[in-house]
């Protein structure tokens, strides 16, 4: 059994960042580690992770329960002037190339893709955008969970769907990779900001502890593999975070539960 269990909720387009992140953490702490794919917030929400990159939106609703295990404390941020040198991101709203909206409001009676119910990124951020227009009564014609952004993605270049709201960080890094998708696809709107996922430390853990791994992620970009990986992500640098940053988030979600509009529609 490795000393320290990674575990990532994020995107797989992400994984090799996720991986490079888990090795260099365990060498420069002298440490073994693993890192697991997880497949639902159960082992989050149980603290199985040690050390995990998670969406802000499932750690605000387990904080909100009473169930707060870990402590974010670093964020990336990424590359491009938007950004602002911030931990912030983006959901860019894509439909197909021959489409004729322009804009989010041109979506209304369309079909949608989310990539799951517990993504800032695909949904929350959406749900709040619908409160914020007052757009609750039924927006979309069909809703269709993705289960990734990456599929969210292809539903979208392919014709399935009409559009979809995607983490600005997956998206460029996709339409990067695979040229052919992108040749499909046009952004109409954005979502946001949002302070961007965080890398969370369990709070089994001590105040030390979780310098410790900062200061690794923080020092990152400093070297030449470093500044390798965290291109391929399309990261500048890593800033440090705490529970503050992610205020806007839970700002957010208080706003769709005063306005009782929890599943997107």
């Amino acid at each position: 059994m490795a000393d320290l269990r990674f575990g990532t909720f994020l995107a797989p387009n992400m994984l090799p960042i996720y991986e490079a992140i888990a090795e260099t953490v365990g060498r420069r702490l002298g440490k073994s580690t693993e890192l697991v794919v997880e497949t639902d917030y159960e082992n989050c929400r149980n603290d199985v992770n040690d050390i995990c990159f998670v969406c802000s939106l499932p750690y605000v609703h387990f904080e909100r329960q009473g169930v707060a295990p870990a402590t974010p404390i670093a964020a990336p941020i990424l590359q491009g002037d938007r950004y602002e040198g911030r931990p912030i991101y983006y959901s860019d709203v894509i439909v197909h190339k021959d489409s004729p909206a322009e804009s989010f409001l041109d979506l209304r009676g369309k079909s949608w893709a989310f990539n799951e119910p517990l993504s800032q990124s695909g949904y929350g951020i959406t749900r709040y955008h619908l409160v914020s227009i007052g757009e609750t009564d039924g927006f979309f014609s069909e809703v269709v969970d993705a289960g990734f952004h990456e599929t969210s993605v292809r539903m979208v270049a392919d014709g399935r769907v009409d559009a979809s709201a995607i983490d600005s960080q997956v998206l460029a890094i996709e339409m990067r990779d695979h040229p052919d998708v992108a040749g499909n696809l046009k952004v109409v709107d954005a979502l946001g900001p949002s302070t961007i996922q965080p890398v969370a430390v369990s709070k089994r853990f001590g105040p030390e502890f979780r310098e410790e791994v900062r200061e690794v992620l923080l020092d990152f970009h400093r070297d030449e593999r470093g500044r390798e990986v965290l291109d391929g992500g399309m990261i500048e640098r890593w800033a440090q975070v705490g529970p503050a940053d992610y205020d806007d988030v839970r700002r957010m979600l208080e706003a769709c539960e005063d306005a009782a509009f929890m599943e997107i529609r």
